[in-house]
């Protein structure tokens, strides 16, 4: 199986016996403490998971400037976002050496993770906007991921975490939640080497299914990691569950036995566009995926990046060596009325814009909310039902 990325194991920091954590969750009770924003929150569930290997906490103001300028750390590793914990410095005591971090996502805010304080920097306002238009390569706030990039407060804690649960994903997705050490285990036992990874914060349409389908027959792979985003999204973006339910039922009658685990991570999507399907690379091969999919406008939103810049990233400005995971270059994929079949558009140049089938999101969701079934062109009808329920109910 591929290796983790910077480390010849996978390093979780997650407190893995219980008589550690149960001492460590009593020494919290009397430390300061203070409530992560939500974005931080889920880098600590993802450095628990060890989907974030081989970093041991937050960075530090050098190395969140050498990842946002040179995607690499002051002592050399390569990683493509800044992982940090930006606080207002009002919660913060000068002399805190050690401090608990609580869950703003779940009820009385319970510790998530207890951290070492061993640099307290202020960011001014040109710091933070410049790491801002490296990583989302824009600053306008109405972009969802710079938004919460940039109103999470300006005093950069960094240090190492011992980190004590997962946060909500655990309880409320107990079928689907996996740390990257699970997927790991279970790609081991079952027998997989070659593993081709499918991203996805939406449901899976035609395209999606025949993208994993066509990617796992090229490559020869043993199986297909679909692999969902189960944190915090944009306003509109369908609900963790319905696309759990909804994946799953795709997979359980379109995909033969024993070829596709369905899998979540605890993450609230940066909307991050080329940096964000990088990152996406790095904790897909602590995962113990070879390969990647990389389609059209991959972790993107609006129109802030250009449907390939994604894949184009990978080629531009990740080094050689970087990574070990390779990368799976899609095109966009639609119905081909001619072939009566799902294919990858630039394969046809003989097509005219008559030979496709193509429906937009938002008439997806205007034919979903008024009741009408999705063409089985597009949408297996069992996948339809689901996203009609949901639509009807909001």
């Amino acid at each position: 199986m591929i290796k983790p990325h910077g480390s010849e194991q996978l390093k979780p920091l997650y407190v893995n016996d219980k008589n550690d954590r149960d001492e460590i969750l009593r020494e919290a009770e009397s430390l300061p403490s203070i409530t992560l924003s939500s974005a931080a929150a889920a880098n600590a569930v993802m450095l628990g998971c060890g989907y974030f290997n081989p970093l041991n906490g937050f960075m530090n103001k050098d190395d969140a400037f050498g990842v946002a300028e040179r995607m690499t750390t002051s002592d050399g590793l390569f990683w493509p976002v800044p992982i940090l914990n930006l606080v207002s410095g009002k919660q913060v005591g000068k002399d805190w050496t050690k401090i608990a971090l609580r869950d703003p996502n779940r009820e009385g805010n319970p510790v998530l993770a207890v951290q070492e304080i061993i640099s307290r920097e202020e960011l001014s306002n040109e710091e933070l906007l410049a790491i801002t238009e490296k990583v989302f390569r824009t600053t306008d706030p109405a972009h969802p991921g710079v938004k919460a990039f940039t109103t999470q407060g300006k005093t950069l804690l960094s240090g190492p975490l011992q980190v004590l649960n997962f946060s909500y994903f655990e309880e409320d997705y107990p079928d689907t939640f996996r740390t990257a050490f699970q997927l790991r285990e279970a790609m081991a036992d079952a027998g997989w080497a070659k593993v081709v990874a499918f991203q996805t914060r939406n449901p899976m349409h035609r395209a999606h299914e025949e993208l994993c389908r066509m990617a796992c027959e090229q490559l020869e792979a043993d199986g297909i990691l679909i692999h969902m985003l189960l944190g915090k999204l944009k306003p509109g973006d369908i609900p963790a569950d319905v696309r759990d339910r909804a994946i799953r039922t795709m997979a359980q009658h379109y995909f033969p036995p024993n070829t596709v685990m369905i899998a979540g991570y605890g993450f609230d999507m940066m909307y991050a566009g080329p940096r964000e399907a990088v990152l996406h690379a790095v904790f897909r091969q602590n995962s113990g995926c070879s390969h990647l999919i990389v389609g059209r406008d991959h972790a993107g939103v609006g129109d802030y990046y250009g449907p390939f810049d994604a894949q184009e990233i990978f080629r531009s400005e990740v080094p050689e060596g970087a990574l070990e995971i390779e990368i799976f270059e899609a095109d966009h994929t639609a119905w081909s009325k001619k072939l009566n079949r799902v294919v990858m558009m630039r394969d046809h140049p003989d097509h005219g814009k008559e030979d496709w089938l193509f429906l937009s999101g938002t008439r997806v969701r205007e034919m979903l909310s008024k009741g009408e079934s999705l063409p089985e062109e597009f949408s297996r009808p069992e996948v339809a039902e689901i996203l009609m329920e949901h639509y009807r109910r909001n």
